[in-house]
């Protein structure tokens, strides 16, 4: 059965929220079997187009890749990351976002930032578009990649963000990279759910990047856990592939016609 908002939002204080990023079909259907909320991130420009960040994903990219993971997901709530520069004011927030919905039918949008979008959130919210906020480390803003809440003046404005998302309407805040008691506080403080990247076993849900969880990006990041190592199966699945390749092992008669 496919899941609704109103579901992820009853799992708050009763199960975990699971969600993982795809950007494709195939890697998609793969996760909807396990994910409450499969997340088409922004990420791809990094770990797909080698981007030095993610300021220089478009909305025709994210559109597109979209497409591709919503055709995977039977059951999973679909969550499109806006990209940078997309929604700098309300009325072109409501216009690229209300494309995102049209063109991927997916289930809401992610928007980062606190107290200067609120009123950009608002308007999507009134225009009947779900947003899913996003506080902490920003990748599409912030300059440094540090953890946040070390400071009293970052703890106090991602506090009050945090509320100030809520009740702007968002149903969900990602946390990124926030020190443990202030991820807690967050999250003990909202009505909506957390979830969690880099941000302790307090938020109600928890997401990564995929590439990252299967061991397919060879970086070694503190907040992730790799639960494979794609890429030592890979390189064997290729050596064994040009080695049969050079002696004439493959292809056999039964991959002949």
């Amino acid at each position: 059965m496919k899941k609704k908002i109103s579901d992820l939002i009853k799992k708050k204080n009763k199960q975990k929220i699971v969600s993982l990023t795809a950007y494709s079909k195939n890697v998609a259907s793969i996760l909807d079997n396990h994910c409450d909320i499969i997340l088409v991130g922004d990420s791809l420009g990094s770990v797909l187009y080698n981007y030095k960040s993610t300021r220089e994903v478009t909305l025709s990219t994210m559109i597109e890749h979209s497409k591709s993971v919503r055709m995977g997901i039977k059951k999973s709530l679909m969550i499109v990351d806006m990209p940078h520069n997309t929604y700098r004011t309300p009325k072109e927030a409501v216009k690229n976002a209300k494309q995102i919905m049209k063109k991927t039918k997916c289930d809401g949008v992610k928007l980062e930032g606190g107290k200067k979008i609120y009123e950009t959130i608002k308007s999507l919210v009134k225009n009947k578009i779900p947003v899913m906020g996003h506080l902490g480390l920003l990748p599409q803003s912030d300059k440094t990649f540090k953890f946040k809440g070390k400071k009293k003046l970052e703890r106090n404005n991602i506090i009050r963000d945090s509320q100030l998302l809520e009740k702007a309407g968002v149903f969900s805040i990602v946390l990124e990279c926030v020190e443990t008691s202030l991820a807690k506080l967050v999250t003990q403080n909202l009505k909506i759910p957390t979830i969690g990247i880099g941000a302790s076993k307090y938020c109600d849900g928890q997401i990564l990047v995929f590439d990252d969880l299967i061991g397919l990006n060879p970086m070694n990041y503190k907040f992730v856990k790799k639960y494979a190592n794609i890429r030592n199966d890979i390189s064997k699945a290729v050596s064994n592939y040009s080695k049969e390749v050079r002696k004439i092992k493959f292809p056999n008669k039964k991959n002949s016609f």
